[in-house]
């Protein structure tokens, strides 16, 4: 079994997560929602793995998120 780390990361400018990976070329996806967004990559991963010439049945996904946030303190 092939294992993919999948990072998703939140995009504050525009208030969306996005997901890109080293592992996968060609993995560029942005969505507004974190469980949407990993239901893409679900469902694109077993494509892009297929035209980069990797044919491969048992796929193992890491999904790694990273948000950063400013908090103003007011008093």
């Amino acid at each position: 079994m092939n294992e993919y780390t999948i990072n998703f990361l939140w995009d504050s400018d525009a208030f969306v997560w996005v997901a890109t990976s080293d592992d996968v070329p060609g993995l560029v996806l942005e969505s507004g929602s974190l469980d949407a967004l990993m239901e893409r990559v679900r469902f694109v991963i077993p494509e892009l793995l297929e035209l980069n010439g990797c044919n491969q049945h048992d796929i193992s996904l890491t999904y790694m998120t990273q948000r950063h946030e400013r908090i103003s303190r007011h008093g």
